[in-house]
């Protein structure tokens, strides 16, 4: 039986080099394909059987935009998965395409804080 805590060093591992790979390609298709162009990688996380790969995407524009380049995403699948699956591993992970609320929260909560500091001062 393997460790909880090796396992989840290798999941962040494997996380880590899947973010390196896949913004590396993701960097080189939005320099081709002005479409894509607006959109970030903020993380990718692994399903915990590790048979999906979630890739999170950040859009200054909002989620309206990401969704409109959600099918400009879906072409570039096929060669995300064959990239990845020449990393070491089993198997490659399907890929699916997410929008990160995560970032807007984060800011959400930075301004609470500052508008929380500006009314002690007063």
């Amino acid at each position: 039986m393997s460790n909880p805590k090796v396992s989840a060093i290798r999941r962040e591992q494997k996380e880590s080099l899947l973010m390196k790979e896949i913004s590396q390609l993701f960097l080189t298709a939005s320099l081709d394909d002005s479409s894509l162009r607006g959109l970030f990688i903020n993380r990718v996380t692994l399903s915990p059987s590790k048979s999906v790969c979630y890739v999170f995407f950040y859009s200054e524009d909002g989620e309206k935009v990401f969704n409109e380049k959600l099918e400009s995403l879906k072409l570039y699948k096929p060669s995300l998965r064959k990239a990845i699956s020449q990393m070491k591993g089993r198997y490659a992970p399907e890929i699916v395409f997410k929008y990160d609320h995560q970032f807007e929260k984060q800011q959400k909560i930075e301004n609470l804080l500052e508008k929380i500091k500006r009314e002690e001062k007063l």
